[in-house]
């Protein structure tokens, strides 16, 4: 019976290549869609997966990591002394001001930092260092919403609120769809920028002792060549208190314990607040059911064009069909022949499908900063909707075969 089932798909070649077509755009639409889903929810929690925190310590009204309200930077050396904190550092998450060498503005996420952190790590660095950090005025952005900066280069300058920046290396593999570019600094840098006004100046940098704006407006800015960002100090606002456990300590435990102390404040670990934000962005925002009502209308698209295509098969060899039958053939027999068909057609569709959406996932990382997860699990759901997607078809397919008369072979 199998080889009953080839014939019939192999053929007619030209058919058979339009028909796998057919289902390698459904395949492809349900996988991308499924794949851009899914790394849109990576995306949304990438800093918290990769950095080394055991516990996030932020206000009580924390919606996800880059909404909620600041805490006192005080609360770091009080939390690092408690019983159970190995370590416990700052870290800053808010939306500021950039303005581009040629006075265009945009929305970034400034984020601040330890350079010298041990817990916190901020992507693949693709040029630069984290310890350039240490000099004043200098940020590493995502590489993946550079056109919105109006910078690709190190070593360029622009402007933060009042302040002038300077590139000093690029990263990847950090940025959310969901949010402005990223851009990472020191705390003592992030949070001049975070303090400092905004000014109707199109663009300033530094030039030797001297900050030159694009409008034609000079002054002496020794005070920002020579004066460098302050260090934090306990009253001013942070987002995050990262915090290190000691090795065999309860996180859940710990983290009662911190909430304990300090009224206002609530401590999630890591797969908390990852889970927490992932479902925000997905559930709350409606992008997850977009993304997925994409991903359906692939499967009905494939249910069509399979179904189609497989009824045209079966009308085509109507005459096989009444002869198997005439020669004593069950229904079930020429059924497994069609559904055969439909098995042969859900994987030739699918291997190609799915090598194109690597590719195409590779593709979109590598030049856009965006991520299409295809994980192995991804796979195997869509290879398990592929094949149902088409043995459904089928089951159409077979109503015509059904009630089909083997006398059809003595008819002209």
């Amino acid at each position: 019976m199998a080889s009953v089932a080839r014939k019939n798909l192999f053929e007619d070649i030209p058919r058979f290549l339009v028909a796998q077509a057919g289902i390698m755009f459904a395949v492809s639409l349900v996988t991308i869609q499924t794949g851009i889903l899914n790394g849109f929810s990576r995306s949304t929690s990438a800093l918290i997966d990769d950095s080394e925190v055991d516990i996030w310590v932020s206000a009580e009204e924390m919606v996800n990591l880059q909404l909620t309200l600041p805490i006192p930077a005080a609360t770091v050396s009080e939390i690092h002394a408690m019983d159970g904190v190995e370590q416990a550092e700052a870290f800053i998450s808010r939306t500021t001001t950039w303005r581009s060498p040629t006075g265009d503005i945009a929305p970034v996420q400034m984020i601040g930092f330890d350079p010298a952190s041990r817990m916190f790590r901020m992507g693949q660095l693709t040029e630069g260092a984290i310890a350039n950090l240490q000099e004043p005025y200098t940020v590493i952005p995502d590489r993946a919403n550079l056109g919105a900066l109006g910078l690709d280069e190190v070593g360029q300058s622009a402007s933060i609120n009042s302040l002038p920046v300077t590139i000093t290396g690029f990263t990847r593999g950090t940025q959310s769809i969901a949010s402005s570019a990223y851009v990472f600094a020191s705390l003592r840098t992030a949070n001049a920028y975070l303090n400092s006004g905004l000014t109707t100046t199109s663009n300033c940098q530094l030039e030797g002792d001297r900050l030159t704006c694009s409008n034609m407006f000079e002054r002496d800015a020794s005070d920002i060549a020579l004066d460098p960002p302050r260090a934090l100090r306990g009253s001013d606002g942070i987002t995050f208190v990262m915090v290190k456990a000691q090795p065999g300590q309860d996180l859940n435990v710990l983290s009662r314990r911190i909430e304990a102390e300090f009224d206002g404040m609530v401590a999630h670990t890591q797969t908390e607040l990852s889970t927490l934000t992932r479902n925000y962005w997905v559930g709350s925002t409606g992008i997850g059911f977009v993304l997925g009502l994409g991903a359906g209308v692939g499967v009905v698209v494939g249910v069509v064009i399979v179904s189609q295509i497989l009824y045209a098969s079966v009308v085509d060899h109507m005459k096989e069909f009444g002869t198997l039958k005439a020669m004593g053939a069950s229904d079930w027999m020429i059924y497994r022949i069609i559904i055969e068909q439909a098995l042969w057609m859900a994987i030739l569709g699918y291997i190609p499908s799915i090598a194109l959406c690597g590719g195409l996932g590779w593709w979109t990382f590598a030049t856009q900063g965006i991520t299409i997860l295809i994980t192995p699990g991804t796979a195997v759901v869509v290879l398990g909707i592929t094949v149902g997607m088409c043995v459904v078809s089928a089951l159409f397919a077979i109503q015509k075969v059904t009630h089909v008369d083997p006398a059809i072979v003595f008819k002209a």
